[in-house]
C-alpha cells in the first residue's frame, strides 16, 4: 500500500479501537463496515439463500461474527482468519452497589488474564449490553457506551505503603473497586436508567440484566519520534479483528474466503459463540449443503482443502526485559509478523502450515518472524489449537509483535499491521493453498 493508504489505515484502526470498548461493539462495527462494502447480514434462525460470488455475514450472542465471501465458481476450498473480540479487563458484578467512606462504588470481577497494576489512577468509561423492560412488557437489548471518565481506581499514596514498589500484592476483590461519585443515594440501576436515556432517548424503562465493563477512555494515538508506535487498550485482539476485516474488504475475491472473530477467546473459548462452541462447524455446514457438495464426505473434503491463519498477537521483544525471550526467538516491533509455535500444541502451526505462510509472505514482500517461548516458562496459547480441534482444518497460528499483552494499554509496531494486513490479502487472494505450484 502507498503511504497514503497505510496512513488512511491507521486512521481506521484507531477510530475502530475507540468505538469498539466491548467485544459487542466491536461486533456491531465490523458489521457496519462489512455491510457498507456490500455484505448481506444473514440470521442462523432464518434459511439462508446463498449464490456463487455472493458475500454474506452472520453473528452470534452479537459478541462474534463470521463473514465469508464465496467463488464464482464452485466452492472447493477457504481461506479462513481467525481472530476474538474480547479483552482482559475488570466487568461489573451483577449486584455491584457499594458505599464506603461516602462514595458509590461498583463491585468488580476479573475477565480473563488481565495485568492489574496498570488499571489504576485511569479515567474509566463503561460499556456493555442491557437488557430493558418496556411498560408494555417488551423485552429489549441496547448497547450502552458511557465514552467520558465516569469512574477511577485510586492508588494508595507511597507514604502510606512503603513497600508498594517492592511487588505489593493486589487483591481485585477489596482493592479493585471503582469510585464513581461522592453521596449514597445513586445505584447502578439508576445511572444506567439515565445514561440510556442519554444515549438512547429510553424512558420508562425497567433495566432487567446487564453486561457491563468499565475500559480506559484515553484514545488511540501514534507514538515514537518517527510514530513508529501504535498505543491503545484492546489490541490484543482487536488489532486482528480489524486487519482481518481490511484483508477481506482488499482481496480480489476470486477465491472463497471466510472470517470468524470468536467472543471469549480469554476465558478458554468454551461458549455458545467461542472458538470451542459450534459457531463456525455450523456455518460450515451451511456452506456446503448450499454451495459445496451437500454430503458429509464433501464437507470433509472442504475442511481439509482449506486453511486458517489464527491472528493473536505475539510477545515482542522487550528492551528492558531481553532475558524473558529465548535468544534465538524474540520477535522485534515492526519487523514483520510472526509464527507461534510451540512443541505441546498450545499454537497450531506444523511445518506444512508455517511453510506456507513463510511462501505467502514471500509473495507478498513482507518479513517474517518466529516466536517460540523460553522451554523454562509457560506458554499461551489462541483459538487457533481449538478451532482445528473442533473443526479438523488444517491451522496456523500467527499475529504481530507487541508489548504489554492484557495491560490496559498495548503497544504494537504501525508498519506491522501493514505487513500482516498485506500477507493475510495475499493468503485469501492465493489461487492454491498447496505448497506445490
Amino acid at each position: 500500500m502507498s503511504e497514503g493508504r497505510d496512513a488512511d489505515a491507521i486512521s481506521r484502526l484507531q477510530d475502530f479501537l475507540r468505538d469498539s470498548p466491548t467485544p459487542w461493539h466491536a461486533t456491531r462495527n465490523m458489521a457496519a463496515r462489512l455491510e457498507s462494502a456490500g455484505f448481506q447480514r444473514l440470521e442462523e434462525i432464518r434459511d439462508w439463500a446463498l449464490t456463487p460470488g455472493g458475500r454474506y455475514y452472520v453473528t452470534r450472542n452479537d459478541s462474534s461474527i463470521i463473514a465469508f465471501q464465496l467463488p464464482a465458481a464452485s466452492l472447493a476450498s477457504l481461506r479462513m482468519i481467525g481472530a476474538h473480540t474480547d479483552s482482559p479487563g475488570l466487568h461489573v458484578k451483577p449486584n455491584a452497589t457499594e458505599h464506603a467512606a461516602g462514595w458509590l462504588q461498583l463491585g468488580v470481577q476479573v475477565y480473563g488474564g488481565a495485568l492489574l497494576a496498570p488499571w489504576f489512577d485511569r479515567d474509566l468509561g463503561l460499556a456493555g449490553r442491557v437488557h430493558v423492560r418496556h411498560a408494555d412488557g417488551r423485552l429489549e437489548s441496547r448497547l450502552m457506551n458511557v465514552d467520558r471518565p465516569v469512574a477511577t481506581i485510586p492508588n494508595l499514596a507511597i507514604h502510606l505503603d512503603r513497600e508498594a514498589n517492592k511487588g505489593r500484592a493486589i487483591n481485585p476483590q477489596t482493592q479493585m473497586a471503582p469510585v464513581l461519585m461522592q453521596g449514597e443515594s445513586a445505584t447502578l440501576t439508576s445511572l444506567v436508567q439515565t445514561w440510556l436515556a442519554r444515549e438512547h432517548g429510553l424512558k420508562d424503562v425497567e433495566v432487567v440484566d446487564f453486561e457491563l465493563a468499565f475500559y480506559d477512555v484515553q484514545p488511540p494515538a501514534l507514538v515514537g519520534v518517527e510514530q513508529e508506535l501504535v498505543a491503545s487498550a484492546r489490541l490484543d485482539n482487536l488489532l486482528s479483528c480489524f486487519m482481518g476485516v481490511e484483508a477481506l474488504l482488499e482481496c480480489d475475491g476470486e477465491q472463497g474466503a471466510l472470517l470468524v472473530a470468536n467472543d471469549h477467546e480469554e476465558v478458554g473459548s468454551a461458549s455458545a459463540c467461542g472458538a470451542q462452541g459450534p459457531f463456525l462447524g455450523d456455518v460450515l455446514r451451511r456452506l456446503n449443503e448450499q454451495v459445496g457438495g451437500g454430503t458429509e464426505a464433501s464437507l470433509i473434503q472442504l475442511i481439509q482443502s482449506s486453511c486458517m491463519i489464527s491472528c493473536d498477537n505475539a510477545h515482542a521483544l522487550h528492551p528492558n526485559f531481553m532475558d524473558k525471550h529465548d535468544a534465538n526467538h524474540g520477535p522485534a516491533i515492526n519487523q514483520g509478523p510472526v509464527i507461534k509455535i510451540n512443541a505441546s500444541q498450545r499454537y497450531a502451526t506444523n511445518s506444512a502450515t508455517g511453510a506456507l505462510f513463510r511462501d505467502v509472505c514471500r509473495d507478498a514482500d513482507v518479513p517474517v518472524q518466529a516466536f517460540v517461548t523460553r522451554a523454562d516458562m509457560g506458554c499461551g496459547s489462541t483459538i487457533g489449537p481449538i478451532t482445528a480441534t473442533e473443526v479438523g482444518v488444517p491451522t496456523l497460528d500467527v499475529g504481530v509483535p507487541q508489548w504489554a499483552m492484557h495491560s490496559i494499554r498495548e503497544t504494537a509496531g504501525a508498519r506491522d499491521i501493514h505487513h500482516l494486513t498485506r500477507a493475510l490479502r495475499t493468503f485469501l487472494d492465493r489461487p492454491s493453498l498447496s505448497l506445490t505450484r
